[in-house]
């Protein structure tokens, strides 16, 4: 991957588009990007005001810096801070924003401003595509997982008792901001559930990138410019895949590795900090190797390396990892049965050929998956 020239300041290192027709945009990535948000949103949305939807969290700490960039581009705004956490992606926290849109009296011309990790780029998406029947966005995702996953490709939605993100929308974002640097306020736990998804990338369809990562993941870690090369690749991963399928009728669903399992595993632990998106992501990509090697699919090795790295990073590899009480494998299908990706009541997994040749398998049986279940519980 080669970085594309930065138009903005010293501080871009890449600009990846996101081609969808009239609906293209930019994923910009780099360094204090945050600090000159104001005036990229002033080019290319003039005379919009915008609503900063954030939670708590990020507002202590970076809220100041977003609002001094817009004062200084004359950007009139408002703000919209939630609750931290997986619960506020919920019905009651989304009629809240949106309330809180109306009555600022925000235009189909203005935008709303995502500014935090996956939770608030999600509702803050689906209150965008919904209020007014669609009003601009702006995703400035503020964890890695954010970066390189939910604030791209504008899936947007909220999490009900039957399942996660099971209520939403498509509503792709106008612009994507990803300051690299901000990530260095992450706690270690949070930024290593963003890496999960990182090597996502490698193992569905890049292997050298997954090798990279092997030897690289603690420059990653560390900062600039692995940091932001790693974050680079992921992105241009997820946008040529969006480009081809963004509605998820085929290829698209290839980014769900791990995510079947993970989201069964997210449900059964209530959507807490017991287990972080991308820990649950973590151990449902390994889960997937390990289902695709006993179905003869992918290589043994491939399955260890995969193991392996999630380990050395710091990451959770299996369901016995999740600190508490474990649910039966009974549990856990139920939840499967739910996912987005069942189509006409069959079971859809993405599964392996090895590292970097992920496919869709339809139809899988619903009892090899469940003593497969039962097999990792009892281990």
């Amino acid at each position: 991957m080669s970085d594309a020239d930065g138009q903005l300041h010293s501080g871009v290192s890449a600009t990846i588009p996101v081609a969808l027709g009239d609906r293209s945009y930019d994923i910009i990535i780099g360094r204090d990007i945050v600090d000159s948000a104001g005036a990229e949103i002033a080019r290319r949305l003039p005379g919009a005001r915008i609503a900063i939807v954030t939670d708590a969290t990020v507002a202590d700490l970076h809220l100041t810096t977003l609002i001094d960039s817009l004062d200084a581009a004359g950007v009139k705004h408002v703000q919209i801070v939630i609750k931290p956490g997986e619960g506020s992606k919920s019905f009651a926290t989304l009629e809240s924003v949106v309330d809180s849109l109306l009555e600022a009296r925000m235009e189909r011309s203005d935008a709303v401003l995502a500014f935090g990790g996956g939770v608030v780029g999600d509702l803050a998406g689906f209150a965008s595509g919904i209020v007014l029947r669609g009003i601009h966005l702006i995703q400035i995702p503020t964890t890695l997982l954010a970066q390189v996953d939910s604030s791209v490709g504008g899936k947007t939605g909220v999490n009900t008792a039957r399942g996660k993100n099971l209520v939403g929308v498509f509503h792709q974002p106008d612009l994507v901001l990803a300051d690299a640097g901000i990530l260095d306020s992450l706690p270690a736990r949070i930024f290593n559930a963003g890496y999960a998804e990182v090597a996502k990338y490698g193992l569905i369809r890049d292997a050298d990138f997954f090798q990279w990562l092997e030897s690289n993941w603690r420059a990653v870690a560390a900062g600039w410019p692995e940091r932001e090369k790693a974050i680079a690749i992921a992105c241009k991963g997820k946008a040529d895949i969006v480009s081809e399928d963004e509605r998820e009728q085929g290829r698209r669903a290839l980014l769900n590795l791990g995510h079947t399992f993970g989201h069964a595993l997210e449900a059964v632990t209530g959507y807490s900090d017991r287990l972080l998106h991308g820990e649950a992501v973590s151990i449902g990509v390994v889960l997937a190797f390990e289902f695709s090697f006993k179905l003869g699919l992918c290589p043994l090795e491939d399955r260890r390396r995969v193991e392996a790295h999630f380990t050395e990073v710091g990451l959770p590899t299996r369901i016995q990892d999740i600190a508490g009480d474990l649910p039966d494998a009974a549990t856990l299908m139920h939840h499967i049965a739910h996912d987005k990706k069942v189509s006409q009541g069959k079971l859809t997994f993405i599964l392996t050929n090895g590292i970097g040749d992920a496919f869709i398998a339809r139809d899988i049986p619903g009892d090899k998956v469940e003593a497969f279940l039962e097999e990792q519980l009892a281990k």
